[in-house]
């Protein structure tokens, strides 16, 4: 069994195009030696977004504070903010940005092979 406080997870500043001020916490992966889900917790900054892209894993999201956006394929921005959920299924297009004044801080679920 692990027991974890965010506070004590290192943070790691997501270093990729079309990043704009991210960091990343890796919470529970693999090498806690959970076989299949990884929790990541990602911070955004105000202003800042993920890149507008696609691939082939799932994502379950939880926002834990702030407020954003899930921008989709044509553009379109997908309020969300805290206390909501939202799933990202493989293959869609797909973008999150903060649209508030604050962090904009959600967990992440992967497949643990892509944490």
């Amino acid at each position: 069994m692990i027991i974890r406080k965010l506070e004590s997870v290192p943070v790691t500043p997501v270093d990729m195009e079309g990043v704009k001020g991210i960091t990343k916490q890796l919470v529970l992966g693999s090498a806690d030696g959970v076989p299949n889900f990884s929790f990541r917790v990602f911070t955004i900054e105000p202003g800042g977004h993920s890149p507008h892209h696609t691939h082939d894993l799932e994502h379950l999201n939880y926002v834990i504070s702030g407020r954003g956006a899930l921008v989709d394929a044509e553009g379109n921005l997908n309020p969300i903010e805290a206390g909501e959920f939202a799933f990202v299924a493989p293959g869609d297009v797909h973008q999150f940005r903060n649209t508030g004044d604050e962090p904009f801080v959600f967990i992440c679920a992967v497949p643990s092979e892509y944490e």
